[in-house]
């Protein structure tokens, strides 16, 4: 009492600015930068990271072997990382604010209605992220539909084109090579490796494929071509591909198309210009031509195949058109 009296200062207590419930140390806001710091480096670092040397990680996808594979791959691809550093970027924001504002005393704290700046921000930024990720999105369907005109023999590039008549039927698989009078057929397993039937295509030219079914819905998918077309009674699908590199792809029917459906397995086989000449020569020599199926226009499946059962639980004379 007799401190606020006589006025003596010394009489009072010192103040320490320590005891204050909450301390504004200049340690403060350098810790706060250094937490922004460290949340948007291992944002952007963590896909990095997990990509390794490469701009383009895999995340478990094929990389293709055609043109049309490698820019579905890079849209994959990107959107696997942009999805990667929004999801690190925000779990890092959320991290960062459990640690720097866990609770410190029973005081309240400071409460806002609202931050116009910041609504702004977290709405325009997903609405922007969505957009270029659409403008990815079509500019890539579009380079992967675009064909070059019906009946054309050389692209803009020079190089010759190849057109492939593929027929799906129950349980197998026709192509039809209409410029080299060559036709390759077989059900189920048959073919090479009891894989099914081969398509052999050469690399570096363009290929039309005219893809049609014989009976129901059916799938064409090669992984490796990172590729998918339904093959549809009465409807005509047309594509090209371009294949890079050779090698050995396999394939199969990626549609539920009756009893042997997850037999119908196909290859695709990748073999330069002057091996794939040969191979339509040794085929024609083999008998292997349009002109052996009676109605080659109608893609009817050739009349001496017939499917055979590939476990002991189905009827050893089981025929296609049984069920």
């Amino acid at each position: 009492m007799n401190a606020f009296t006589n006025g003596s200062p010394t009489s009072l207590l010192a103040r320490d600015p320590s005891s204050d419930a909450h301390p504004a140390g200049p340690s403060d806001p350098a810790r706060g930068r250094r937490w922004k710091r460290l949340a948007v480096g291992l944002a952007i670092g963590a896909p990095l990271v997990l990509g390794g040397c490469n701009f383009y990680p895999t995340y478990g996808a094929s990389r293709g072997v055609t043109t049309q594979g490698q820019d579905t791959f890079k849209l994959y691809s990107g959107m696997m990382t942009t999805g990667i550093i929004i999801g690190g970027f925000v779990g890092i924001l959320i991290l960062y604010t459990v640690l720097r504002y866990r609770r410190r005393s029973d005081d309240m704290p400071k409460q806002f209605h609202e931050s116009i700046p910041i609504e702004i921000l977290y709405t325009a930024i997903p609405v922007f992220v969505v957009a270029v990720l659409f403008l990815f999105t079509v500019l890539t369907e579009n380079n992967v539909d675009a064909t070059v005109p019906n009946n054309a023999r050389i692209t803009t590039t020079g190089a010759p084109v190849l057109e492939v008549k593929i027929t799906a039927f129950q349980w197998g698989w026709r192509f039809d090579y209409p410029n080299n009078n060559v036709s390759v057929s077989g059900e189920v397993t048959d073919g090479p490796g009891g894989l099914g039937p081969q398509m052999v295509l050469p690399v570096g030219e363009t290929v039309q494929i005219l893809l049609v079914s014989n009976d129901v819905i059916h799938g064409f998918y090669v992984r490796d071509f990172n590729f998918s077309r339904y093959a549809l009674p009465g409807v005509q699908n047309r594509f090209d591909l371009n294949i890079i590199k050779p090698g050995l792809f396999p394939g199969q029917c990626t549609q539920i198309c009756g009893l042997y459906h997850s037999e119908m397995l196909f290859t695709v086989k990748g073999v330069t210009p002057s091996d794939f000449a040969t191979w339509t020569t040794s085929e024609i020599a083999a008998g292997h031509t349009l002109q052996r199926y009676p109605v080659p226009a109608a893609n009817t499946p050739p009349p001496y195949t017939h499917v055979t059962p590939s476990n002991a639980l189905a009827a050893p004379s089981a025929k296609k058109g049984s069920l």
